[in-house]
């Protein structure tokens, strides 16, 4: 059977089979993930306001910072992503 077609029991068993968890500490830690995602912007929602640090072109803080209020009605792209 494909990932796709587990049911959410399939997948929760799968998921415990491979992990160093048990069935409880899965559960409580699913419930507090699904708390968390009532906290997410949802698609169309306004952003929440932070400031970043203006690193130069060699990746150094230049002690400069930018909101992202500041930057309201012009074009912005956030990267994420780990570059260590």
């Amino acid at each position: 059977m494909t990932e796709e077609n587990l049911t959410w029991e399939e997948r929760k068993r799968e998921w415990l089979e491979i992990s160093m968890i048990d069935e409880a500490q899965f559960d409580a830690d699913w419930k507090l993930q699904g708390e968390r995602q009532s906290e997410v912007p949802q698609p169309g929602d306004m952003a929440p306001d932070f400031e970043l640090d203006l690193l130069d072109r060699g990746r150094k803080r230049t002690g400069d910072t930018v909101r992202l209020a500041a930057l309201r009605g012009k074009p912005v792209a956030l990267m994420f992503g780990s570059y260590t």
